[in-house]
């Protein structure tokens, strides 16, 4: 069983027991932390695909640690001008665990019903007023080209 679920902006597709590396999460290591934004879940050759999303399916991780990514170098040049500029970059990222993939997970509580708003009295329709006549269209102006002399 695999599932696609989105995870912090991007898509992964995950199964039971799989580590992944995602952008910085908020999340203390060793915590729990649970993904709704399920997009297909694949389970033993039965598809399900979400418009845009499953409702009731879950992925449930578990945040193993925080750490940076490896160091990528940005190298830029103009060739015959003298301009050379190097930086560096390390993406900060966090290692996940993946616990359970849950096609159905338990309902959430449902809100206690709203009370029924008090039926509004209408008002009387306002008076009419005299009807404003429409404004005049204005004519369209004709191009007139010069002609040569010859």
């Amino acid at each position: 069983m695999y599932a696609i679920v989105e995870i912090a902006g991007q898509q992964f597709k995950v199964e039971k027991d799989q580590q992944i590396f995602v952008h910085r999460l908020d999340n203390e290591e060793g915590s729990k932390v649970d993904f709704d934004k399920v997009l297909l879940l694949d389970d033993a050759g039965t598809v399900n695909v979400g418009a845009p999303v499953i409702t009731g399916a879950k992925v449930t991780a578990k945040v193993l640690e925080h750490l940076k990514g490896d160091k990528v170098i940005v190298f830029k040049k103009k060739r015959r001008k003298g301009y050379k500029v190097k930086n560096g970059h390390r993406q900060y990222l966090t290692k996940l665990e993946i616990l359970s993939i849950d096609a159905k997970a338990p309902a959430a509580k449902k809100a206690a019903p709203k009370k029924e708003a008090k039926p509004v009295a209408k008002k009387a329709p306002a008076k009419k007023t005299a009807a404003k006549k429409p404004a005049a269209k204005k004519a369209p102006v004709k191009k007139t080209t010069a002609k040569k002399a010859e």
